[in-house]
């Protein structure tokens, strides 16, 4: 399965990542790459979790677009 994550810089310099389809499936790491392994881990042990409470599975219906505004 795939699932779409988003990255953000934190207040504290880590990166952070969020899954959005897996609501509060959030992990950090200090560099991008160390966060993407974190919330790959984070992912898997959330759809374990889903699994074990035999709850459907969520898919990943996230669209990301860019929106331009003027300031």
């Amino acid at each position: 399965m795939n699932y779409k994550v988003f990255f953000t810089k934190g207040d504290d310099g880590y990166v952070v990542a969020e899954c959005p389809a897996i609501p509060g499936c959030i992990s950090q790491g200090k560099t991008k790459q160390e966060a993407m392994k974190n919330i790959k881990e984070a992912i898997e042990l959330c759809l374990e979790c889903y699994k074990e409470d035999n709850e459907k599975i969520p898919e990943d219906t996230t669209e990301i677009a860019e929106v331009s505004v003027s300031v």
